[in-house]
């Protein structure tokens, strides 16, 4: 049987509360851009974005991405609820699967998280949050599972060592596309619309910047080289 491997273990555990840390990053990054009456809402996405995307991940998500390969397009259900995970160890980095499970956990959380500085004043909380959900489980889990979870996109040899492509393309793009949909902010071109407290911002991007670290780093599931 393989032997737990402490060290990395350790590591991956520390990676993955830093990029936990980077989701309220991003949400004094944002909140201090936003202008005053948007402040709030714009924190709390991030903030909500943690509890209801780690849910949905523990149930429904993480098999969806890393269960059995279906065809290419999407994990199966084998592993639904983090079922068989409990006790499993992950080979090559020989870190229990459920380190792993938490630090995928943070990627799931922060991806939908990045999106939400594009509609910042001009879609609802509670909307939002409600899309967040449906487009981690239609768009974000089966994204991550054609590069991460063996789909066709790995098999073609795409390669994604920290999310560029599965978080930062995928967020970057779903981000344009729904400034696209949603239009303009109400008054824009007729009002100032002036950032409530760029400090807030400098300390988001500090944190975000610490973060990054465990997001790249981590990546490596291992403290070598």
């Amino acid at each position: 049987m393989i032997g737990i491997d402490t060290g990395n273990t350790a590591w991956v555990l520390i990676a993955a509360a830093m990029v936990f840390f980077m989701t309220p990053g991003l949400a004094l990054f944002y909140g201090g851009m936003a202008r005053s009456k948007n402040v709030l809402s714009t924190i709390m996405q991030s903030f909500f974005l943690i509890g209801v995307i780690s849910v949905e991940f523990m149930l429904i998500g993480y098999t969806l991405i890393f269960g059995d390969d279906v065809h290419g397009i999407i994990g199966s259900l084998n592993k639904i609820g983090l079922m068989g995970t409990e006790n499993s160890i992950l080979e090559g980095a020989n870190i229990p699967e459920m380190a792993f499970i938490a630090f995928q956990c943070m990627f799931a959380i922060i991806t939908p998280a990045i999106m939400s500085g594009s509609i910042t004043g001009r879609m609802r909380f509670a909307p939002f949050v409600v899309f967040a959900v449906i487009w981690s489980v239609l768009i974000y889990n089966p994204m991550a599972h054609w590069v991460w979870g063996g789909g066709f996109l790995a098999n073609l040899g795409a390669l994604d060592f920290a999310g560029g492509l599965v978080i930062h393309v995928l967020s970057g793009v779903s981000g344009l596309v729904l400034c696209l949909l949603l239009g303009r902010r109400r008054g824009y071109g007729r009002m100032p619309m002036l950032p409530h407290h760029l400090p807030m911002t400098v300390l988001g991007g500090a944190m975000l910047w610490f973060g990054w670290f465990g997001f790249n780093a981590g990546s490596a599931l291992g403290a070598g080289t």
